[in-house]
């Protein structure tokens, strides 16, 4: 997944303001207790990131 369709998926699901603001704050401990943004930044596979979040977030399955 390249990152501009890891941001895409992210402003879909939370709109735009609350997506950033989740990139930013939630803390996801299946990328070693990071944020979002922080795992990105690290390194992380976006779409590890994405998976993470999905499951925080309760997405359906069919959506991640």
């Amino acid at each position: 997944m390249r990152l501009t369709e890891f941001h895409d998926l992210v402003t879909s699901r939370f709109g735009a303001a609350y997506g950033a603001s989740v990139l930013a704050d939630h803390v996801l401990t299946a990328v070693g207790g990071r944020t979002a943004a922080q795992a990105i930044e690290d390194g992380v596979e976006p779409r590890d990131v994405w998976w993470a979040l999905c499951a925080d977030f309760d997405v359906p399955r069919d959506q991640w």
